[in-house]
This record gives C-alpha cells, structure tokens and sequence, in this order.
C-alpha cells in the first residue's frame, strides 16, 4: 500500500501544494509524469527524445553558481540535512502531516535522481559555500524542481521553489533560485511554457513569481491555490538568459574532488 502525505512547499514565504509519495519516494505535481522530453537541440528546432532516466539526470554532474544561491545535483550527502527539515514542527503542522524516516528520505532521493519527469537542484548559499570552504550540506538552504505534468506538451515545466531555512526566505535567494533554474531548462530541457501552483494566501509568492512574468490563469478552490504561468517567447527568453548571464556552470564532481586528485 501506498503510503502519502500532502506536504507544502515554501516559494520564498509560504506553501504550494503538491503530494509526497512515500512508498514510490518520490513527488509527484498534480498533472502526474510525461513520457517524452524536449532537449534543446540545434536551430533547426527542439529534439524531442523519449523519457528515461538518463534524460533526466543530465543535472547529475551540474554546479550552476550565482551571486546569492548555488545550485548542485540533490545527492544522498544532503539527504540528513533534508531529513531534518522535513522533521520541522512548522511544515507539519502547516501539513497536516507526519514526518518520513531516514531510510525513506533516502529512497526519495534516489527517485529524485532517477525519475524522468523531475530535474532537482538543491539550492545552497553561495557565500557561505564558498567563503568559508563549508561541506554542502552546511550552506543547505532549500530545493528548486522542474516537473514535466503534461503528457501532451513536454515543453511545459511546472517549476516548485522550496526555501527551508527560515532565515533565508524574503531576501532574493528564492528568486534567484528560480530564475537560475527556468534559464536551465529553457537552454538545456527545451522548455518553452513554465507554470507555478501557489497558496491564495501566500502572497509574496504570487508577487515575485509575477515580477518575473508569470500570468494567472487558473484559480483551484478545492486546493486553494493560484496557477502562474509564463510563456517564453523570443524576448522573454534574452529576458532570462540577460539575469542570469552571471551564472557559472561547473562540473559538480570536480569541485567535490580534493585538490591534485584527477577526476575518474
């Protein structure tokens, strides 16, 4: 049997809803999986390949570094720290919800990782990363997805933004975040369409989310949430890649590999 839970997500301030699958470990957006992707492919057009697991780990061995947040591939060393945040008392009373066990947190990473229809990053700050020479896991502030929810359009990503650490929220590392993480799937995922689920109460989400040029569209009462979404035309996408053409991609696994060692 299936065990799930709803959990909420913090886009800067508050929650957006999605479902915690905690036996299949993995999230799951309201529109469920796609069986295709867009990659970006050359001027002639956007390839389109078939869903699999390696389609979607193209992320694996990714460092994309901005001025506030750096964003790495979601590994089992960030798992604990993760663990931690979703013991907090806040997220499940704001839940309704009881707390996943180590060993699940694990096998949701893995899912994570592996599953086609998601690209995660685990949003971390950059200053602290790299001022103080700290582990990953101490500079942890939150994640960013993508979900590919529609099985007719694999251009449309639907993007989540978690910021955990409460200090850490209202002070541009969301939207940062975020920014980082659309201008990644429109130059490497193939995504034309974004779309945004968030709280009717959460207002400085639906405030920043409308500062980068999301639209409403929708309005869910049973769940009590607002649909954003953006369409990335010509000039929105020289919009998005002009703030964040300071982003640095590296490779994840030589920055891990101590200093003379050779990569393998």
């Amino acid at each position: 049997m299936q065990e799930c839970c709803c959990v909420w997500d913090w886009y800067e301030l508050g929650p957006v809803h999605t479902v915690r699958v905690a036996s299949a470990g993995s999230w799951r957006a309201p529109g469920g999986a796609v069986p295709s992707l867009g990659l970006a492919g050359d001027t002639s057009g956007v390839l389109h390949l078939s869903l699999n697991a390696e389609a979607m780990r193209i992320n694996q061995n990714t460092v994309l570094q901005g001025q506030r947040v750096t964003l790495v591939p979601y590994t089992s060393a960030h798992v604990p720290r993760y663990h931690e945040w979703m013991q907090s008392e806040e997220l499940q009373r704001l839940t309704a919800s009881e707390p996943l066990s180590l060993e699940q947190e694990y096998e949701m990473q893995r899912s994570w990782r592996d599953d086609p229809d998601k690209c995660t990053f685990i949003v971390l700050d950059t200053q602290r990363r790299s001022g103080q020479a700290q582990e990953d896991e101490d500079c942890m502030v939150g994640d960013v997805n993508l979900f590919l929810t529609n099985t007719e359009d694999p251009t449309l990503g639907e993007i989540e933004i978690m910021i955990a650490e409460p200090s850490y929220r209202g002070r541009g590392f969301g939207k940062e975040a975020t920014l980082m993480m659309m201008s990644y799937g429109v130059r490497n995922l193939g995504i034309t369409k974004f779309e945004a689920k968030i709280g009717l109460e959460n207002e400085a989400s639906i405030c920043m989310f409308k500062k980068l040029h999301f639209k409403e569209v929708a309005v869910n009462s049973v769940f009590q949430e607002v649909t954003l979404r953006l369409d990335v035309s010509d000039q929105e996408r020289r919009w998005l890649l002009e703030q964040t053409n300071h982003v640095e991609e590296k490779s994840y696994v030589e920055l891990k590999l101590p200093a003379g060692v050779p990569e393998t």
